[in-house]
C-alpha cells in the first residue's frame, strides 16, 4: 500500500513538471500555461492595470468651460522618453535602474505582462501555442501608453500584429496602436491604419459595437490633431450611437455638442445636449453639464424659460449638490438675459458660497457681478469684483483673452478706487478736525461703546456655542477644524479665546508659582506702602481708550494742507477718469464741481472750468455748458482753452511757437540730466499751461514722474507713472512708463 502511494504521488509530480515545460506542445502544457497565465499572472496585471485607470480617472479633472480633450488623461509631451529595448520583444533593458522608484500600478501591470511573456510563452517552431500571450503584449502596451513610453507601447503592439495575426485581440491591439502613433504626432499613420479596420468592418462585421466604438474615438483624436473638424464630427457621432462604453460615449457626445456651439451651429448643439441630458444611460456629470450647456445655447426668449425652469430643477435634487456652483452660475445667466438683476446675482453670489468649487467657476461668476456693477455705475465695487477674478486665476489661464481684457478693465479702477479711497479718507479726517473737543469726545466714544457691544456680542456667541458642544458629552462645535474629544483644551478655537480672555483680565503672567500675586507684588512696591489698595491693575485694550483716537487726530497745519491737497488732485483725478475713461458725465461733473466750489483752490479754475463746459457739451446741457464756456473766454481770455472754443476747427501749434516748446523742453530735460530733479519739477509745473495742445505732453509728463521719482517718495513716483500711463496710453512715454511700473511691482 505505502509502495502504491509513493508511486502515485510520484507519478503526480512527474505530470506536474512534465506540464511545466514550454518546449512540449502537449495539451497538458498548452492548458497548464494558458490557466497559469490568465488566472494568475495576467489577472494581477490587470488588476493592477485597473487600479491605474481608477487613479488617473481620480485625478483627472475636467474644466467644462474649455472643450474636453476626448480621452481624459493629460500627457506631458515635453517629457516622452524612448528607452531601449530587445529587438522583437518590446521589452527594454532599463528595468535596473529604475528599480530603486516606486512602482506604479501601470509598472507593475507591465511587470506582471513581461513575466507572463517570459515564464509561460511557448513559441514552438515560429508559433505560438499559448493562446494568452497575445493578451500579455496588449496589456503590455496599454501599461506603458499609461506611463507615457509611447515608443515601446508602439515596439509591444507591433509584436501582436506581426507574429499573432489571428488573435482573438488584434482588432483592439490595432486601435492601440494607432492611439500610440497619435501621441508620437503619427496621426496620418493612425488614420489610415484605422481606415483599413473600419472599411474591413463595413464588409465584414468583424468588430463589435464596443470595438467600434475605440475605433471611432481613436480616429476622432486622430483627426483633431489634424484640425480636420468636420472628420472629428463625423466619427464623435458615430463613437456615441451605441453607447456599451457609457463613460466614453457621453464624453464624446458632450464634446460633439462643444464643438457644435464653437461652429456657432446652436441649433446642432441644442440637439445633441438634449440628446444626452435624456440619455439616462450617461453619468450624471455628463448629464447634468449637458443641461448647462443646453442653457447657454438658448436665445433669451421664451424657451429661456422653460430651460431655466429645468435647471431649478436639478438645483432642487440634493444628488446634484456636487453640481450647484454651476447650476446657480448658469441659472443666473439666464436671469441677467431676462433682465432680472437681483435675481441674477443672487445666483451668482450662491454660485460663489456652493461647497464644491473651484477657483476657475469663481471668475465668471465675479466676473458677472464686476458687469452688473459697473453697468450699475458702481465703479469702486466693480473694481473689488476684478480684483477677485484676477485673485483667482491660476497661471494656466493667466493669458487667456477674457484674463487680458479684465486685466486692462481693472487697471483704470484700480487707480479710480485709489482716489476714492483717498477722498473718503481724507474727507472724514478733515471733518474730525473741524470738530471741537467735546464733539470729538462724543463721536469716539459713540463708536468704543459700539466696538464694545460687538466684542461682547462675538465673546458670548462663543460661549454658547462652546457650552452647546459640551452639553452633548463632545467638543465644542465651532468651525470645522477644531479637535474632537470632550475636555476642554481638545478644543483649539476654545483654547485660543481662553488665552485671549486670561490676558484680557490678568495681563502677561509669568509661569510661575503664585502667580496670581505676581502683578500685585510689583504694584506693592511700585506704589506707595501706605495706601492699602488689593485691587489688580487691569490692563486695558487700546481700541478701546478714547486718547488712542483723540492723539491720532492731525493738529499740525502742515499735515491739514497736506491732506487738503490729497484730497483735491484725488477729484481732479476722479473727474478726468469718469469723464475720459468711463464716460460719465454725472460723476465727472459731480467731482469737477465739487474742486470748483472748495474755497481757496483756484490753481486748477481753468482746466476745471473748461472739463466742465465739455462734459455739459456732450451732455447736451446747453445751460450749464455755457456758464462754463462763458468764465474760460471771459476770465482766461489768452488761455489756450479760450483759444480752442474760439476757434475749434483752427490748429493751434505753429510752427514758431512749436520750436519754442521743443526747445525749452530741451532746457528742462538738461536740468534734468545734471541732476537737479528738484529744479526741472518747478520749470515743468511752470511750463505745463503752455504745451496743452503739443505732442510733446507726453514726454513732458514722463519726466515731471521722472523728478518725481528722484525726489519724492515711491508712492508719488507710482501714481505719476500710473497717470502717464492712463492717459497716453498709446504713446512711446505711456509704454516707458508702464515699463517701469512693471519693474518696481517685481
Amino acid at each position: 500500500m505505502k509502495k502504491l502511494s509513493k508511486i502515485l504521488v510520484f507519478s503526480i509530480v512527474f505530470a506536474i513538471v512534465y506540464s511545466c515545460g514550454t518546449r512540449k506542445n502537449t495539451f497538458v502544457n498548452r492548458s497548464f500555461h494558458s490557466l497559469t497565465t490568465k488566472y494568475n499572472v495576467l489577472f494581477n496585471g490587470e488588476q493592477a492595470f485597473l487600479k491605474g485607470l481608477k487613479e488617473i480617472e481620480e485625478k483627472h479633472q475636467d474644466n467644462f468651460w474649455k472643450r474636453l480633450p476626448i480621452e481624459p488623461i493629460t500627457f506631458n509631451e515635453n517629457t516622452i522618453e524612448a528607452p531601449s529595448f530587445r529587438p522583437g520583444t518590446g521589452f527594454d533593458d532599463s528595468e535596473e535602474e529604475e528599480e530603486s522608484k516606486p512602482l506604479s500600478h501601470f509598472d507593475k501591470a507591465e511587470e506582471k505582462a513581461v513575466k507572463a511573456v517570459q515564464k509561460h510563452s511557448m513559441n514552438i517552431g515560429g508559433i505560438e501555442r499559448n493562446g494568452k500571450i497575445d493578451e500579455a503584449y496588449l496589456l503590455l502596451g496599454k501599461a506603458r501608453y499609461y506611463t507615457q513610453r509611447f515608443i515601446p507601447a508602439v515596439e509591444a503592439l507591433n509584436y501582436v500584429i506581426s507574429n499573432y495575426p489571428k488573435a482573438s485581440l488584434i482588432y483592439d491591439t490595432k486601435i492601440w496602436r494607432a492611439k500610440a502613433n497619435v501621441r508620437l504626432d503619427n496621426e496620418k499613420l493612425a488614420i489610415e491604419t484605422l481606415n483599413l479596420l473600419i472599411e474591413l468592418d463595413k464588409n465584414e462585421k468583424s468588430l463589435t459595437d464596443i470595438q467600434r466604438e475605440r475605433a471611432h474615438t481613436a480616429m476622432a483624436m486622430a483627426y483633431e490633431k489634424t484640425d480636420t473638424i468636420q472628420k472629428v464630427i463625423e466619427h464623435l457621432a458615430l463613437s456615441s450611437r451605441t453607447f456599451k462604453n457609457k463613460e466614453q460615449s457621453a464624453r464624446n457626445m458632450f464634446i460633439l455638442g462643444q464643438i457644435y456651439s464653437e461652429l456657432d451651429r446652436r441649433d446642432s448643439a441644442r440637439m445633441v445636449f438634449q440628446k444626452l441630458a435624456d440619455t439616462r444611460k450617461a453619468p450624471r456629470k455628463y448629464r447634468i453639464r449637458a443641461s448647462i450647456e443646453l442653457a447657454k445655447n438658448t436665445e433669451n426668449d421664451s424657451a429661456s424659460v422653460l430651460v431655466l425652469s429645468r435647471l431649478k430643477k436639478l438645483i432642487r435634487n440634493t444628488d446634484n449638490r456636487k453640481f450647484l456652483n454651476s447650476l446657480y452660475y448658469q441659472a443666473g445667466v439666464l436671469e441677467l438675459g431676462r433682465n432680472k438683476i437681483d435675481n441674477a446675482v443672487e445666483y451668482f453670489n450662491k454660485s460663489l458660497k456652493a461647497k464644491t468649487n473651484n477657483d476657475y467657476q469663481k471668475t465668471y461668476a465675479y466676473e458677472q457681478l464686476g458687469k452688473i456693477a459697473f453697468d450699475k455705475q458702481e465703479y469702486v465695487l466693480a473694481g473689488t469684483y476684478y480684483d477677485s477674478v484676477l485673485g483667482k486665476v491660476s497661471k494656466e489661464f493667466d493669458q487667456e483673452k477674457r484674463i487680458r481684457r479684465i486685466r486692462r478693465k481693472n487697471k483704470g479702477l484700480t487707480t479710480l478706487r485709489k482716489h476714492e479711497e483717498t477722498v473718503k479718507t481724507n474727507d472724514s479726517i478733515l471733518k474730525i478736525v473741524a470738530m471741537s473737543i467735546d464733539e470729538r469726545k462724543a463721536f469716539f466714544q459713540e463708536y468704543i461703546d459700539k466696538v464694545k457691544k460687538e466684542d461682547e456680542e462675538r465673546r458670548q456667541q462663543l460661549l454658547n456655542a462652546q457650552n452647546f458642544g459640551s452639553s452633548f458629552g463632545g467638543p465644542s462645535l465651532i468651525g470645522n477644524n477644531a479637535k474632537g474629544g470632550k475636555w476642554y483644551f481638545y478644543n483649539d478655537q476654545t483654547v485660543a479665546f481662553g488665552k485671549v480672555e486670561f490676558q484680557r483680565v490678568w495681563g502677561n503672567r509669568p509661569l510661575e508659582d503664585n502667580w496670581r500675586l505676581s502683578e500685585k507684588e510689583t504694584i506693592l512696591i511700585d506704589e506707595d506702602p501706605t495706601e492699602d489698595s488689593e485691587e489688580e491693575e487691569e490692563l486695558v485694550n487700546p481700541k478701546y481708550e478714547l486718547t488712542t483716537y483723540l492723539d491720532a487726530i492731525p493738529t499740525k497745519e502742515e499735515d491739514i494742507t497736506k491732506l487738503k491737497e490729497d484730497r483735491n488732485v484725488a477729484l481732479y483725478q476722479l473727474g478726468l477718469i469718469y469723464k475720459e475713461q468711463f464716460k460719465n458725465a454725472a460723476l465727472a461733473s459731480a467731482n469737477f464741481e465739487r474742486l470748483l466750489n472748495i474755497e481757496g483752490h483756484k490753481e486748477s479754475d481753468l482746466a476745471i472750468n473748461y472739463h466742465l463746459y465739455q462734459v455739459y457739451s456732450d451732455a447736451n446741457y446747453e445751460e450749464k455748458a455755457n456758464k462754463h464756456k462763458n468764465i474760460v473766454l471771459t476770465q482766461y481770455p489768452d488761455s489756450k482753452f479760450a483759444q480752442i472754443i474760439r476757434e475749434p476747427n483752427v490748429k493751434l501749434v505753429e510752427e514758431k511757437k512749436t520750436d519754442e516748446v521743443l526747445n525749452r523742453y530741451k532746457e528742462i530735460y538738461i536740468i534734468y540730466k545734471l541732476n537737479k530733479f528738484e529744479e526741472a519739477l518747478v520749470e515743468i509745473d511752470k511750463f505745463e499751461p503752455r504745451v496743452k495742445n503739443s505732442n510733446l505732453i507726453p514726454k513732458l509728463a514722463l519726466l515731471k514722474a521722472l523728478c518725481i521719482g528722484k525726489c519724492k517718495d515711491q508712492d508719488s513716483y507710482k501714481e505719476a507713472l500710473e497717470f502717464v500711463s492712463l492717459s497716453y496710453a498709446n504713446t512711446d512715454a505711456g509704454k516707458k512708463a508702464e515699463e517701469i511700473l512693471k519693474q518696481l511691482s517685481k
